[in-house]
């Protein structure tokens, strides 16, 4: 019995969504939203009657019956510390997002539509691996500073998806194995997965820099800089996530035109460019002693994992540890809709949201 899936990913800007029957998609769209249309509303949470009515058009345009659909996975993110895989949407979660959610995102909008969507038709609908995915050990959560334990923000929808992918490559379990997976995106994180379970991770404002984002800074530096006029909350938080990075050197977030740069002969891109690649290469070497050492593959994957330049430079200075494993893309929808097939052949057995 073949089964279909509506995978849904809400961005500040756009809706993603596809359809797909088992793993193959037959629907992947995405719909942009102009700054006119979003500033209509309050709220991001005040948009989704119009995202959701937007989906359902383009499903009658491309002759997609919503009633044909077993399941419906959304993005999801701002709800507190939850384990990974699979959570059914429930009044709970759809409460925490809509009066007290921790992070204040688009991506919550995944769970609402997916919900509401899912009630025409009568079926269950589901989140999957979102933001605030927090399966750490104990001993990596202290900081350093009392007050500021450790809280677990990775890309952990797409960093586990191509865990899973690449055990299944190998015809392995991804529970047998020990890996560590680089998202290189807009932002950087980095994370370990021991045997099934993602036991420590690097962020991406305590990792390695990106397009946009610094990572991490010399803190007292950073403290002095707060606190020296120049710039107020608001401007310092956009100055280290938004205009950190390489746009802070170069002016630009695009890894594309930076390498174009460095190929016309521009010297100070390539030290930029290939300063972030061996901070990428140090983050895996730090996360790599975890586990004593004990990696089955580093996996690399994200937009720029599409660069060989990038991969390279990584590979080269991390390939003693362990293979290297090129799984480049976002590959978000996939993660979604693969998660729910898991789920709807009893691959994976789906928790159930509960406040504390």
């Amino acid at each position: 019995m073949a089964y279909r899936v509506l995978a849904i990913n809400p961005g500040s800007t756009s809706t993603k969504f596809a359809v797909y029957e088992d793993e193959k998609p037959i629907l992947v769209k995405g719909i942009e939203h102009s700054v006119d249309e979003i500033s209509k509303f309050n709220n991001i949470l005040d948009q989704y009657e119009m995202r959701k009515q937007q989906i359902h058009n383009a499903l009658d345009e491309n002759n997609i019956d919503l009633k044909t659909i077993d399941t419906i996975v959304g993005r999801c993110g701002g709800l507190p510390p939850v384990k990974s895989g699979a959570y059914k949407i429930n009044d709970a979660m759809i409460d925490r997002l809509r009066n007290n959610p921790t992070l204040e995102h688009a991506s919550n909008l995944g769970a609402v539509i997916s919900y509401s969507l899912s009630k025409e038709i009568g079926v269950d609908a589901y989140i999957y691996d979102p933001v605030c995915v927090d399966e750490i050990i104990d001993i990596a959560r202290p900081s350093g500073l009392k007050e500021m334990d450790r809280h677990c923000l990775t890309h952990a929808l797409n960093t586990r998806a191509m865990a899973i992918k690449y055990a299944k490559m190998n015809g392995k379990d991804y529970s047998d194995l020990n890996l560590i997976v680089a998202h290189l995106g807009g932002g950087i994180s980095l994370n370990v997965h021991e045997k099934g379970r993602m036991v420590d991770f690097i962020s991406d404002e305590e990792g390695p820099f990106s397009p946009e984002r610094a990572g991490k800074l010399p803190v007292t530096r950073v403290i002095d800089l707060c606190y020296s006029g120049k710039y107020n909350h608001k401007e310092m938080k956009k100055r280290v996530r938004g205009q950190g990075g390489i746009f802070s050197y170069l002016n630009t977030v695009d890894a594309r035109e930076v390498e174009a740069k460095i190929e016309a002969g521009d010297e100070y891109a390539k030290l930029i460019y290939d300063a972030m690649a061996l901070q990428i290469a140090k983050g895996i070497g730090e996360l790599a002693t975890v586990v004593n050492g004990e990696i089955d593959a580093i996996i690399i994957t994200g937009g720029i994992a599409y660069s060989k330049y990038m991969t390279e430079s990584i590979k080269n200075r991390v390939k003693f540890i362990a293979p290297v494993e090129i799984l480049a893309g976002e590959n978000e929808l996939e993660a979604l809709a693969f998660g729910g097939l898991r789920v709807l052949r009893g691959e994976e057995e789906a928790r159930i949201y509960k406040e504390d």
